[in-house]
């Protein structure tokens, strides 16, 4: 049951129509606040939506510490956020719109419709029916002389004097969906100081022959292992799928890897990590069976009769070993275990699925509240955080949006 809207001097405002804003905005809104809510976009949520095309993954039924350390470096800042809202009670409030979830085989969490459509359409009800405005086409262009917000919209530039902000403007990733990270130099012209962007959850480029490039651009590497070697010495190796492209590696398995790899090249201008085409055998066991192929199969052949090697991996083998080498069956073994792929640079920024960088957390306090900005606060990507695919950042920016948003009212009511 929501409350009659309380008289402050101002309403409360929120530019950024994504997971983390509308849940500041829900927060903001139960404690009888009124609020309104801007963004650039024709309407709210199109990143929320996109991600869910495929089956909208928020957020993942793995145990609670092993959800935690997915955040890697900023462990220690999200897990607070995470243990009053998580993956259980995500899905508890799912269920209280009326949107039930279910767990897959990968631990995965998705709704049972696996779309994002109905939980948006659903909550905004809700969050109308409790009294918030939503102001489409409000492209944010920082503060005027006197403090008020300036946008730009169809009707020319607007001033919005507000008692409180609340910041969750996305990432710079899918400019087309409005995260386009345009209010890093509105911030940084205030001194605030922003982590630079950086693709994560991101593909990277390869010097592929152009034999691989005309034939097996678009091809899946399945039940494959990536193995590699961070700075910081620290080897992995996990298994999965990855997409060969025109002009490098994509994929689930690479993006897991994606924020390791990228300092990697960001250090030492390239990254090397291994892939093992056949990590059911042995080197052992590939050795003998070469060992044993007949003088008119060609290798090609016998890959795919004896180890289902399928053409993209067969092409993947021949960039790495000449005419010549593929006649010992000891190399050509070790080979197939440990395939050197090394890239040379990411994709762009705008073809990340998310980024990393941004408002650092040592700006803010426990509230989100940036220190030097009191009323002012940040949530969501915006943030200098990342995480892998597989429903943490999503469960991310719901639970930093609701951190934001219950620091409103906090301040607002010290």
């Amino acid at each position: 049951m929501y409350h009659t809207p309380m008289k402050t001097s101002h309403p409360i405002a929120i530019i950024g129509g994504g997971p983390a804003g509308l849940m500041a905005a829900e927060q903001l809104i139960n404690a009888g606040y009124a609020v309104d809510l801007y963004d650039a976009m024709p309407s709210v949520g199109r990143k929320f939506l996109l991600a869910g095309i495929g089956g909208l993954n928020i957020t993942h039924a793995e145990p609670f510490p092993d959800f935690c350390r997915r955040y890697a470096e900023r462990q220690a800042q999200l897990q607070p956020l995470l243990e009053t809202f998580g993956a259980d009670e995500l899905r508890q409030w799912c269920a209280a719109l009326g949107v039930e979830t279910f767990v897959g085989t990968s631990g995965r969490v998705f709704p049972t419709e696996m779309k994002a459509a109905p939980l948006l359409r659903a909550w905004l009800v809700r969050l109308k029916r409790g009294g918030l405005r939503i102001h489409p086409r409000h492209r944010w262009q920082g503060w005027d002389a006197q403090g008020k917000l300036l946008f730009q919209t169809s009707q020319g530039e607007s001033a919005v004097p507000y008692a409180a902000l609340i910041l969750a403007l996305g990432g710079g990733s899918w400019k087309k969906l409005g995260s386009d990270g345009a209010w890093v130099p509105l911030l940084e012209a205030r001194n605030i100081r922003i982590a630079p962007l950086q693709p994560a959850n991101c593909g990277f480029l390869c010097e592929w022959s152009q034999h691989l490039r005309s034939r097996f651009a678009g091809s899946p590497l399945k039940s494959v292992a990536l193995r590699f070697t961070d700075l910081h010495g620290q080897t992995e190796s996990r298994r999965g799928e990855l997409i060969l492209t025109e002009r490098g590696v994509e994929g689930s398995l690479v993006y897991a890897f994606s924020a390791r790899l990228r300092d990697t090249l960001n250090a030492q201008q390239s990254a090397t990590f291994h892939l093992d085409l056949l990590p059911n055998h042995t080197p052992e066991a590939i050795t003998q069976a070469l060992q044993t192929r007949p003088k008119h199969k060609t290798l090609g052949a016998f890959l795919k009769n004896r180890f289902k090697l399928d053409g993209a991996k067969t092409a993947l083998l021949f960039e790495t070993l000449d005419e010549t080498q593929r006649h010992d069956p000891v190399l050509l073994a070790n080979t197939l275990k440990a395939i050197p792929v090394t890239l040379t640079a990411t994709t762009p920024i705008d073809e990340a699925i998310s980024t990393a960088g941004g408002v650092p957390f040592e700006t803010l306090d426990e509230n989100l509240m940036l220190r030097d900005f009191p009323g002012v606060f940040c949530a969501g990507e915006m943030l200098d955080w990342e995480a892998p695919t597989g429903g943490y950042l999503l469960t991310g920016c719901f639970a930093s949006g609701r951190q934001a948003g219950q620091g409103a009212v906090r301040w607002l009511e010290n």
